[in-house]
């Protein structure tokens, strides 16, 4: 159905080594994401004297997770990479209180395992569980407050597809939309980012309203799967 969730799994501690790992799969969609906190800030905040710490995203398509294989990105990165680490980067920090992180930098990296849509958003909602679950190990050594985690997060895309709003569109649903939306959201209700972009033909503030809740409401049952894994590993 159109207000449905592809089938959503995370399998946390997937890999031993980072402080927070999880594979999150959403439908044929798969990401790892993996956790990495150092005692360090970038160089442009202690330029600038800011105070805190820094949560930083990197993201790549490994060379057979699509249907033709990718190369991997050696000499540079494309601008689609680059605008989907920061659109990863920006949703995690609203989950985090960077004053009360300290001088600590936490870099997650998502590598998308298998593509069939929604690769961005599925990254954002595994991120979120597996930097929760790394700043919860430095919680409970008492290195950091309890406050440092603020807020959950996740994402999820929506879309208009044969004249009908859907959520959560896999790679066959995306590739025909004629809107196509990626919207964030926070455990209060309040919206982290929306991206949108009329692919076909322009679309009204009824339709976008219209998706909107409907990506609320798929957020929502996220979020769900999100606290009841982080329960489970507590």
């Amino acid at each position: 159905m159109a207000d449905e969730l592809r089938p959503v799994t995370l399998t946390p501690d997937y890999v031993i080594y980072p402080e927070g790992s999880v594979l999150i799969a959403v439908g044929q969609t798969k990401v790892l994401c993996n956790v990495t906190v150092e005692e360090s800030v970038p160089g442009w905040m202690r330029a600038q004297g800011v105070e805190g710490g820094w949560v930083t995203a990197e993201y790549a398509l490994l060379p057979r997770s699509t249907h033709r294989r990718t190369s991997r990105e050696t000499a540079g990165f494309k601008g689609r990479t680059q605008e989907i680490r920061r659109f990863i980067g920006r949703s995690l920090r609203a989950a985090v209180d960077l004053k009360k992180l300290g001088e600590r930098i936490c870099i997650v990296d998502c590598d998308v395992i298998q593509a069939d849509g929604g690769t961005r958003t599925v990254a954002v909602t595994g991120g979120y569980v597996a930097l929760a679950a790394a700043l919860r190990k430095l919680i409970q050594g008492g290195l950091l407050p309890s406050e440092v985690l603020k807020i959950g997060v996740a994402a999820v895309s929506v879309g208009v597809v044969g004249g009908l709003p859907v959520l959560d569109l896999c790679y066959e649903e995306d590739s025909i939309a004629d809107v196509d939306v990626n919207v964030v959201m926070n455990a209060a209700g309040e919206f982290v980012e929306v991206q949108g972009t009329a692919e076909g033909a322009s679309f009204s503030r009824a339709t976008l309203d219209e998706l909107l809740d409907l990506a609320q409401g798929g957020i929502a049952r996220l979020m769900a799967a999100q606290r009841a894994i982080l329960d489970e590993i507590a």
